[in-house]
């Protein structure tokens, strides 16, 4: 199934809609851990505060969104509250990890550079993602009258992509290619979450 059609089935049932948003919510909060992971304890810089700090609140605000569906559904980040667990805990994970492969072997990085540069192209690729993301999933809310709502996020997450954008071309000497291997990278991966996705809806069915 295609993202548009898993969203549709997801959010018309409440416990599946509850999970998604609690799935959603864990991986915000897994990207803002990782950030403050990358950051350097001295050197760290403004943005670097303000996109942890908000990733924080994207998790926190979509945790808070599931009380609109049912006030004691999913409180924890626990396999029986998520939408394939696995494959949702592993997504970003996985893209942190090749893409640092990716920068070892193209620049020799390693350290805190490493861990920058890698917060650089992660963050990319995933607020690239995101701005394809939540307005589907803002579409289909609007669509159903539904009580929840992602346009906040929405917002702040374009905000974000420019803010990398300036980063990128601060860090990297030619930024465009990396930028591109960054997000192939994650296209491979987000296909394979969305098969898990739909694969997981088709065995609850």
């Amino acid at each position: 199934m295609q993202l548009t059609e898993l969203i549709d089935s997801i959010i018309a049932d409440n416990d599946l809609h509850a999970r998604w948003l609690n799935t959603l919510s864990m991986m915000e909060n897994t990207g803002a851990r990782k950030i403050a992971a990358a950051e350097d304890k001295v050197l760290v810089d403004l943005l670097m505060l303000k996109h942890a700090a908000e990733e924080s609140r994207h998790a926190y605000y979509l945790k808070k969104q599931i009380q609109k569906i049912d006030t004691a559904a999913c409180p924890t980040y626990e396999p029986a509250y998520l939408i394939a667990p696995t494959e949702s805990h592993a997504y970003l994970n996985r893209l942190d990890v090749q893409i640092c492969r990716y920068l070892k072997k193209t620049f020799g990085y390693e350290g805190t550079t490493l861990k920058y540069a890698a917060y650089l192209l992660v963050t990319y690729a995933i607020e690239v993602r995101a701005d394809e993301l939540y307005p589907i999933y803002q579409d289909a809310l609007t669509a159903t009258g539904s009580r929840v709502q992602v346009k906040s996020i929405i917002v702040e997450e374009e905000g974000h992509l420019a803010e990398m954008l300036r980063q990128m071309e601060m860090f990297f000497s030619d930024w465009h290619p990396h930028a591109e291997k960054a997000v192939a990278i994650e296209t491979e991966l987000y296909n394979q979450w969305v098969a898990s996705l739909s694969t997981y809806l088709i065995a609850a069915a």
